[in-house]
């Protein structure tokens, strides 16, 4: 899943951030959508394109790929994307936090929502066709803006993390998806969905594993296997609120 760009042009440029090459920043005010942005320009911005939003409560951003494989493989980069979010996120956290992914999409601290990721794709994209792009998109709560008690939403804010800022984050996500793009290519996708796997909240008694296409495969021990399939899953975030384009609270 290479992250060479192919065709970028037309955007002005952005502030800094601290992103490894290939990489190419795209900055939008704070009322943008990185995702929209992104998937409305993904033929003109190209791979290897970050579109970030600048605000102080999330983290928002996309990043536009071109797969090499038809979509109904390549679909499977979400798992890393989703792996090099929670890295990023690990790395910033307080010792011994707890950050799980709840299957394929939202991401936990402590037990708690803080966001998620999407993946999206050419409209009417056939599967058995290589799709022109992919965007991952990500949102992370950093500040809750409610005061209202939800026990099954958080911030980071709330967790220990302190002020460390949507472009700490951001930069980590990508170095770390650069490290799993690269694994893929050197030693195929076993590797990448067992990190991936790690990363799921625990089911005592479960063994869980990834179809070739990313569907996800779930064993208990005197039952038959249930498989739970990728794309719907993906088609229908779990974790984003389309009211507010936000996390759910």
């Amino acid at each position: 899943m290479p992250l060479v760009r192919r065709n970028a042009r037309g955007e002005r440029p952005a502030r800094a951030l601290d992103l490894p090459p290939p990489f190419r920043l795209v900055a939008l005010r704070e009322a943008g959508d990185a995702v929209v942005h992104a998937v409305a320009h993904a033929g003109e911005l190209g791979a290897g394109t970050l579109v970030f939003v600048g605000r102080f409560d999330l983290a928002e951003f996309a990043v536009v790929l071109e797969p090499e494989e038809p979509l109904a493989g390549a679909r499977r980069v979400f798992y890393a994307g989703m792996a090099a979010l929670v890295d990023a996120l690990a790395a910033l956290a307080p010792p011994e936090t707890p950050i799980a992914i709840d299957w394929p999409d939202a991401v936990t601290v402590d037990g708690g929502l803080v966001g998620g990721g999407r993946l999206l794709w050419p409209a009417g994209a056939p599967e058995s066709a290589v799709p022109e792009w992919l965007v991952f998109g990500a949102q992370i709560r950093l500040v809750s803006m409610s005061r209202d008690v939800r026990p099954l939403s958080t911030a980071l804010a709330d967790e220990g993390f302190g002020d460390i800022g949507a472009e700490r984050l951001v930069e980590g996500f990508a170095r770390h998806l650069m490290v799993a793009l690269d694994r893929w290519q050197e030693a195929g996708f076993a590797p990448l969905a067992a990190d991936y796997l790690t990363k799921l909240r625990p089911e005592p008694g479960v063994r869980r594993s990834l179809a070739a296409n990313g569907d996800l495969l779930s064993e208990r021990t005197g039952q038959p296997p249930e498989r739970r399939q990728m794309r719907p899953a993906l088609e229908t975030p779990s974790w984003f609120d389309p009211q507010t384009g936000g996390p759910l609270l």
